[in-house]
């Protein structure tokens, strides 16, 4: 039966939902050559880039090896940038069909989830040369992976040695983010250009880039030579500038940088933590330079004149105008007016500080609604009793204050509350808009409010952040949206997020249903629910990816489970036996990259509120599109919708699957188009420690209802 009446099915959806609906099988076809006019690899060629996104591994194992290549060539050519849940399945099916020697036309990305010990010694440099163009940070639960991606492109370097060339550290690309300070020292000053990959510098990095610069043996030459032109071609490089060279800088030259790289933060092209970053360095060298400084509390008057809308239109205003400056010359008025080009300036935390002062005693009451969405910056210096006062009506107000990377983590609750307790609603669109890792903060009862459909509409939440008191809860609401699903693959599918928190009876029945678990939902199990696991069990849930166990040993979560191991286990697994193998990822030899065994992505601090961790939960664009429906065949379409249809409703209330299969979140101002409505079946009856899980699949299943 079609769509009910009255339901609005756009004519590509409704030929998607009919193709996927009866060539849903293994062995689907497709549509003839003659009638297309093309080969099939030339049909996945030239399949959009967010159709690919959407990839799932599962149903992609019954692809033939043809099909199989064809799409992972498909995903270079678009540049699809695809999780790391979904790279590692793929990488294996990849190496179980042997496609492995084709790398030089597969995905960056992916090449660095591939079996190392499968690269040919020919292909060394090669193979090395095009993974280091990839996201390495995909591979955060895959410290193993990680180290033996440096030790294959030292090896093709020859072995270890103590300074590292220009053609070396052309080879090895963003790897040198994980060398340690003596070696980016003892480096080819080109070491700049591969430190500009680097998605932050630790401490001792930050003092070795310093150190070079200092030395004048860059392109840049000694600090006292720089020019504006010099210091663009830096990047990122120059927020980490020290005070002490910024004091060397000739001032016209510092001070035309300073006033570029405002432009480019106000333009929201330079985050706000590189700002601040820079500023404060910056600033802290203007102020060393100034014999006399003002003192605070001093009662010194302005004497830089009053702060005018003019004024902070001007990108020099920070050089011009310091934190006790700003006190003194800012007036009640022009804040108030000027409040948005005030804070469009990447305001030292002292001078935050500063405005949010003034701001109580504007507003003693609370800051207006109005003013709320325009303080982002100033949020992580609100307390909760602080928050308590504001009125928040919104849900742009919400997103506004909590989709930053600002805001601290135990603000969320409160933001949150003020908003419910205005009869707001939390719904899909705004979870997704704030991201999953705010989930981690919400209270139990804040997340209870969430309503099944709306938890459906979010899709699939990036939660691996929360403690695992909160993935529990969050497991219990998936389970709330996601249980009237019809077959086991399509809920697997749904939870796969949330199964931080499944019990162990869930994941023993996951593992009796060959769901083929990927290593990056593995790392983030319930350490002591995995500690109840059998060697069975985790080879039978992992199926075919449970050879990358090897590349997360030194995952906490791993390793825990791996030492309550005995050595005929280990070998059943396939892993080395030597209960010294679990202690780290390997070597770490001489002037090479380093790494620790494991670094999560650092938590926000009052100090520094915010963080680049990866987040997720925003949908891919919608997928109902009529020409490539018209385009693709019908096991490509088997293949990316693949139980696409979420828990049983009808297919009049359905839209096309995000990332995950959940429905993406509606659009804004028309929440009705998107979804069905009402709150999904109930809970399963029966003991909460024990959960429900989907019949086998039938041949039912790919039938319309």
């Amino acid at each position: 039966m079609g769509p009910r009446t009255g339901a609005q099915v756009s004519p590509g959806l409704a030929l998607l939902t009919w193709l996927t609906a009866h060539c849903s099988c293994p062995q689907a076809q497709g549509f003839s050559q003659e009638g297309l006019g093309a080969s099939r690899a030339d049909l996945w060629a030239s399949a959009d880039g967010s159709l690919l996104h959407s990839f799932w591994c599962q149903p992609a194992g019954q692809l033939p090896r043809d099909q199989l290549s064809a799409l992972i060539r498909a995903m270079a050519t678009h540049r699809v940038f695809l999780k790391a849940w979904q790279l590692s399945c793929l990488a294996n099916l990849a190496a179980l069909h042997g496609l492995q020697d084709d790398f030089e036309l597969h995905p960056p990305d992916l090449l660095l989830f591939y079996n190392l010990t499968q690269v040919k010694e020919a292909d060394c440099r090669a193979f090395t040369h095009r993974a280091v163009q990839g996201d390495t940070e995909l591979l955060a639960n895959l410290p193993d992976q990680r180290a033996a991606l440096q030790r294959v492109a030292l090896d093709c370097l020859g072995g270890p040695r103590l300074r590292l060339s220009a053609s070396d550290l052309l080879l090895l690309g963003v790897l040198v983010c994980d060398m340690d300070a003596s070696s980016i020292v003892a480096a080819d000053p080109c070491v700049l250009q591969n430190l500009q990959r680097c998605r932050w510098l630790t401490d001792p990095q930050q003092a070795a880039l310093n150190t070079l610069l200092a030395g004048g043996g860059t392109a840049l030459g000694p600090p006292g030579s720089w020019n504006l032109e010099g210091l663009r071609a830096l990047g990122p490089l120059a927020t980490y500038i020290s005070p002490s060279l910024w004091l060397q800088v000739q001032q016209a030259v510092g001070l035309d940088f300073f006033g570029s790289m405002v432009a480019t933060y106000r333009a929201g092209r330079l985050s706000q933590r590189d700002a601040r970053r820079f500023v404060t360095g910056f600033l802290k060298a203007k102020a060393e330079s100034v014999s006399s400084r003002p003192k605070r509390g001093t009662g010194r008057p302005c004497v830089r004149g009053d702060i005018t809308a003019a004024t902070l239109h001007d990108d020099l205003f920070l050089v011009h105008y310091d934190c006790v400056q700003l006190e003194s010359c800012l007036g009640s008025r022009v804040l108030k007016a000027n409040l948005d080009p005030l804070l469009q300036h990447p305001l030292p935390a002292e001078c935050q500080r500063v405005v949010k002062a003034k701001l109580a005693r504007v507003y003693p009451h609370g800051v207006p609604e109005e003013q709320l969405r325009l303080i982002t910056s100033l949020v992580y210096l609100y307390s909760r009793s602080e928050i308590g006062q504001w009125n928040i009506t919104s849900s742009d107000t919400v997103v506004a204050l909590l989709a930053s990377d600002v805001a601290l983590d135990n603000q969320t609750e409160a933001v949150l509350q003020k908003y419910l307790d205005h009869n707001g609603t939390l719904t899909g669109a705004l979870l997704v808009a704030v991201g999953g890792a705010r989930l981690c903060w919400m209270s139990a009862g804040q997340i209870q409010a969430i309503r099944p459909s709306e938890f459906r509409l979010a899709g699939a939440l990036d939660i691996s952040s929360c403690p695992q008191s909160q993935k529990d809860v969050l497991y219990a609401k998936a389970r709330e949206a996601f249980g009237g699903t019809r077959t086991t693959a399509a809920y697997y599918r749904f939870m796969r997020p949330y199964l931080g928190g499944a019990p162990v009876e869930e994941l023993r029945h996951l593992a009796q249903a060959n769901v083929s678990m990927d290593i990056d939902t593995f790392t983030n199990l319930n350490p002591r629910v995995l500690q109840s696991l059998s060697v069975g069990n985790v080879t039978t849930l992992l199926g075919q990816n449970v050879g990358d166990l090897q590349k997360a040993r030194s995952h906490p979560t791993i390793s825990s489970w791996l030492r309550s191991l005995n050595r005929s286990a280990l070998g059943e697994l396939g892993l080395d036996t030597d209960p010294a193998g679990l202690s780290g990822p390997g070597r770490s030899p001489t002037a090479t990259p380093h790494t620790t065994p494991w670094r999560p992505y650092p938590a926000p601090t009052p100090g520094h509120p915010g963080i680049d961790a990866p987040t997720s939960g925003s949908p891919p664009p919608h997928l109902g599109y009529l020409p490539l429906a018209v385009a693709l065949p019908s096991g490509v379409l088997w293949l990316l919708y693949w139980h696409t249809p979420g828990p049983s409703q009808d297919w009049g209330s359905r839209t096309t699957a995000s990332e995950d299969g959940a429905a993406p979140a509606p659009r804004a101002g028309k929440p009705g188009l998107v979804g069905g409505g009402g709150h999904g079946p109930p809970p399963h009856p029966g003991s909460p420690h024990r959960p429900w899980f989907p019949p086998t699949p039938s041949s039912q299943d790919t039938e319309l209802e």
